[in-house]
């Protein structure tokens, strides 16, 4: 499974894993991948330091990225408490009264979480960066930086150029892949409709090949959106992707301890809800972040749908009203109220798997399906 995008890489198979755990991501490097560390969870750049430290410890040298969340154009955002004092009392009252619905008890001796909150915010993803390209500079295993909302801004490519460090970012739609490429953006991920979190509105097999055509000669292209086996990776590659951008099949991986309590066995709240879910379990919507983005449908997400729900806000502030809310509800015993992106792939997600044997089984699959369609030529 050799690309020229995996060779650039230095890594043994063209899968870049998107994961906002480091346990994850370090695996997915060591297994022959390129792991990619979500940093819009961490709110303080000392934490995003030592995690990345944490990384390189624990991938044996070898590379990976990080994935930050930044507008193209920079927002006058103020404050936390400027944003905080924006959202209406009726939507935390609507929190608030669908928490205690479901049956949400609130978080242990009262703590309030912000964990995620200001990493949607253009200045603290600046931040992101800046610890990003300093550990790039150290030890040089740092060797992409992916972008979920669409190009960052000029300063921000230059400065990871200067650094050595390619650039990526999502694409829904053949224009957007136009402008990335024209903004200096090294890499498209075209994100299929089907795929968790942000997402567009066109399915995987037309936009894949759709966006290969458009940008193909300029800038390779990722295939993403409903990836979770061999025989996928390998009709991307037939259309002409240069690789895979994988983000659900990481959820239920065994080294994924995000929201797993100290010292509990077996799968977390959240894991179980991903286990339980079938390809159709999933809807999208804008009230994760105020941007449309594919979810596990549960009831939280019923609540919203229900007569008399308010309208989402819009990014950051969605964001910030319900941060807390899904901090609880990931703390609590219920997967029927989880709140988590993941996309149609999550009818995949039957088994607790280590992620190294999550590749092997990808890579085993890939091999038979070229077999199989090699001998469609034979004769």
């Amino acid at each position: 499974m050799k690309t020229e995008l995996a060779t650039r890489f230095g890594i043994d198979y063209p899968i870049f894993g998107f994961t906002p755990s480091q346990h994850v991501a370090a695996a997915i490097s060591r297994a022959g991948g390129l792991g990619v560390l979500g940093c819009v969870r961490f709110n303080d750049p000392e934490e995003l330091d030592e995690v990345l430290e944490w990384m390189h410890d624990n991938t044996d040298g070898k590379p990976f990225g990080v994935d930050i969340v930044m507008p193209a154009k920079i927002p006058t955002e103020g404050s936390h408490t400027d944003l905080d004092a924006m959202i209406p009392p009726e939507h935390r009252a609507f929190v608030e009264r669908t928490l205690d619905d479901l049956g949400v008890p609130p978080l242990p001796d009262g703590d309030r979480v912000n964990a995620g909150v200001l990493g949607w915010l253009h200045s603290v993803a600046r931040s992101h960066v800046d610890v990003a390209m300093t550990h790039a500079d150290k030890y040089g295993q740092i060797k992409l930086i992916a972008n979920a909302l669409g190009s960052p801004p000029a300063d921000v490519i230059a400065t990871a150029h200067d650094h050595g460090v390619s650039v990526a970012a999502l694409a829904g739609a053949k224009d957007h892949a136009l402008h990335h490429v024209d903004a200096g953006v090294d890499i498209v991920i075209a994100q299929g409709y089907e795929g968790g979190g942000h997402t567009g509105e066109v399915t995987s097999m037309i936009l894949w090949p759709e966006l290969v055509d458009a940008v193909g000669d300029r800038a390779p292209v990722l295939a993403a959106g409903g990836v979770g086996s061999g025989r996928q990776i390998a009709a991307a590659i037939a259309l002409g992707a240069q690789g895979v951008w994988m983000g659900t099949y990481w959820l239920t991986a065994a080294e994924y301890k995000l929201g797993v309590p100290e010292g509990q066995e077996g799968p977390s709240t959240v894991q179980q809800a991903l286990l339980d879910a079938s390809s159709r379990d999933t809807v999208r919507r804008r009230i994760y972040s105020g941007k449309p983005a594919r979810l596990l449908k549960t009831k939280w997400t019923d609540a919203w749908d229900a007569q008399g729900a308010p309208e989402p806000l819009p990014m950051p502030l969605q964001n910030i009203l319900v941060s807390e809310a899904h901090a609880r509800i990931s703390a609590s015993s219920d997967p029927g109220v989880v709140a988590m992106p993941a996309g149609q792939i999550v009818g995949r997600l039957n088994a607790i798997t280590p992620v190294a044997e999550l590749i092997a089984d990808m890579v085993a699959e890939y091999e038979e399906s070229v077999a199989r369609m090699q001998k469609t030529l034979e004769g």
